[in-house]
């Protein structure tokens, strides 16, 4: 044990760091001595802060730790119990949500119950494919949520191959030990979102004689990423340089969940069931997309309709598990306005509400503005646009008048882009 341990005022050097307490300006310098023994021990204050910020972060990660493992005893929501916790948050997609609740308690069940299990399971990874706006992103997101475990969201288009400009592969598994402060363990267990993923298909049937670092050679890198691998990951991201400092991370029980639209995919499939044959000036060749016959086209999807759309096959034979969203209708996005818990409607009558007043849609003006929507083309994002460029106008008055209690839009207003409805306390009347 230490026989002293008191501040120095002389020029002492710290043992850890080796900074002097003239030369850098050290407030204070500690110094201890064991009993028995002639040598001290110095140690500045800059350290001892350093040292106090480690255990407080150890500490951390090790309540963490604990309310992970308080988490892996709690028991897993079965298939049934995860889609009807999607039907709260998710409008639709009744097929996909079927496959995405089975994979994921499968997943999940592998990684909290392995000690269990006298084979090794092997991981099955998600592929998500629907037009944009339909909720592929929305699902993975809630399913996180659900199962409290931590999530990244990437996007495919800003990685390229290993030594090119763009991000690494492993800047990925970066965002997901941010999401978790850097608690390997939790990051370990938890989900990547890539989106995009249509974007890095190969550029032509044929090898290319130069490197194509964008589309086939992110889809090797990601190889064995995906299958289970220790990635080495920079502690601040970006890219690795020599004799950096590395953090290990296990893949090998992290679920890759892959999202994109893949435009044009129905005329492939479209192509090997034999709805687009025909020959000469007068054959009957239809888009593929606007044949009725092909309204279900993506679920005669094979794996070998996405190579030929441009991945690898490697990389499609780590996705097993196929997921199809089909296009909104018109009824769809009438209850994604209105239905879920945080729905677009909901959040602007808070808005409205702050100012006082109360906003309301007529059933027919709902239905105005997800036609609206549906010619924007951009699925459900459209409805946000559609729903701003109606409100604009109220929102930009409501603050500035006086006595106003109710905000009314009917189908006339929205179909017209007509003012709404202005009710005051006063009259009751517009």
């Amino acid at each position: 044990m230490p026989k002293n341990f008191t501040g120095e005022s002389g020029d002492v050097r710290c043992s850890f760091c080796n900074k002097g307490q003239m030369e850098d300006n050290i407030k204070k310098m500690f110094k201890a001595q064991a009993v028995g023994s002639e040598d001290a021990v110095s140690i500045c204050d800059e350290c001892v802060v350093m040292c106090h910020e480690m255990l407080q972060r150890a500490e951390r990660n090790e309540a963490e730790r604990q309310q992970q493992q308080h988490a892996r005893r709690r028991p897993l929501p079965k298939p049934q119990e995860l889609h009807a916790e999607l039907d709260r948050h998710v409008i639709g997609q009744d097929q996909s949500k079927k496959v995405l609740s089975v994979a994921i308690y499968n997943h999940y069940k592998r990684v909290f119950k392995a000690s269990e299990m006298p084979v090794s399971v092997s991981k099955s990874n998600i592929l998500l494919l629907g037009p944009t706006g339909s909720g592929k992103t929305l699902l993975a997101q809630t399913i996180a949520r659900i199962l409290d475990v931590p999530m990244a969201v990437a996007d495919a288009t800003t990685l390229t191959e290993a030594g090119y400009v763009g991000e690494d592969v492993e800047s990925i598994i970066h965002r997901l030990l941010m999401k978790c402060d850097y608690d390997v363990s939790r990051a370990e267990c938890g989900i990547i979102y890539v989106d995009e993923v249509d974007k890095i298909t190969r550029k032509g049937a044929h090898v290319s004689i130069t490197r194509d670092v964008s589309g086939e050679g992110v889809q090797q890198a990601l190889l064995k990423l995906v299958e289970g691998t220790y990635a080495m990951v920079p502690p601040e991201g970006g890219r690795k340089h020599p004799g950096q400092e590395l953090i290990p991370v296990n893949t090998s029980n992290i679920l890759f969940i892959f999202g994109g639209a893949f435009v044009g995919l129905e005329r492939i499939i479209a192509d090997r069931v034999g709805l687009r044959s025909g020959m000469g000036f007068q054959a009957d060749i239809r888009d593929a997309s606007e044949n009725p016959e092909t309204r279900d086209l993506l679920r005669q999807l094979e794996p070998g309709d996405l190579v030929r759309y441009g991945l690898i096959p490697e990389f499609v034979g780590r996705l097993p598990v196929l997921g199809t969203l089909e296009e909104l209708t018109e009824s769809d996005l009438v209850q994604i306005l209105t239905k879920p818990q945080e729905s677009l409607v909901r959040q602007f009558q808070e808005l409205f509400r702050m100012d006082g007043a109360e906003l309301h849609f007529t059933r027919g003006a709902l239905r105005e503005l997800a036609r609206q929507a549906i010619r924007l083309n951009t699925g459900a994002r459209g409805l946000r646009q559609a729903v701003e460029s109606h409100l604009l106008e109220p929102m930009y008055r409501l603050p500035s008048e006086t006595g106003v209690t109710r905000v009314l839009f009917n189908a006339e207003s929205i179909r017209n882009h007509a003012p709404p409805v202005f009710v005051r306390a006063a009259s009751e009347a517009a």
